[in-house]
């Protein structure tokens, strides 16, 4: 077994950041988690994240919801019996009216349970790992390696523009 460290870099400049985690990619360190005081497209494309499911979710949910609208008006309905000038029980176009807010209602829900999952809350794990500044004026990036490229790793760190920061070691 051999230790395995995990260290941030912490770059002033979203440029700095950028050029380290495409040059990342090419080495034998492994990237965990990058910090961003800012939403950056930027960040957002060098990182070549796999595209949300979250739409998945919302579009589960609509129909679903469009669904169980419909059927509830159905079902209460045809429960009350209720025939009003010979008009039949089940009539479409009211039914559709309540799937349709029902189908806004459980996308809403879908769509909150699609940024929960995806966004794997709650996580515990990993707050050892965030440094205060990121929220401010820094990008962190968080990477792995073995002990004998720490000081490879720093010394990437340093050439890239960055403050080195070691979070953590152990064994893995």
């Amino acid at each position: 077994m051999s230790a395995e460290y995990r260290v941030m870099g912490l770059f002033t400049d979203e440029n700095q950041a950028i050029s380290a985690i495409r040059d990342i990619k090419d080495s034998p360190w492994s990237m965990h988690r990058v910090h961003s005081p800012i939403p950056s497209h930027k960040i957002a494309d060098a990182l070549e994240l796999k595209k949300s499911k979250v739409g998945y979710f919302t579009l589960a949910g609509g129909i679903t919801g469009f669904f169980a609208g419909f059927l509830l008006a159905a079902f209460t309905a045809v429960q009350w019996n209720l025939i009003v000038s010979g008009k039949p029980v089940i009539s479409l176009v009211p039914f559709f009216i309540v799937g349709f807010e029902f189908t806004i209602l459980f996308a809403i829900f879908g769509n909150v349970v699609g940024l929960i999952h995806q966004m794997r809350l709650p996580e515990f794990k990993g707050l050892e790992q965030y440094d205060p500044r990121c929220s401010g004026h820094h990008f962190g990036v968080t990477v792995s390696c073995k002990a004998d490229d720490l000081k490879g790793l720093k010394h990437f760190f340093q050439n890239k523009g960055g403050e080195v920061k070691v979070i953590s070691n152990g064994t893995v």
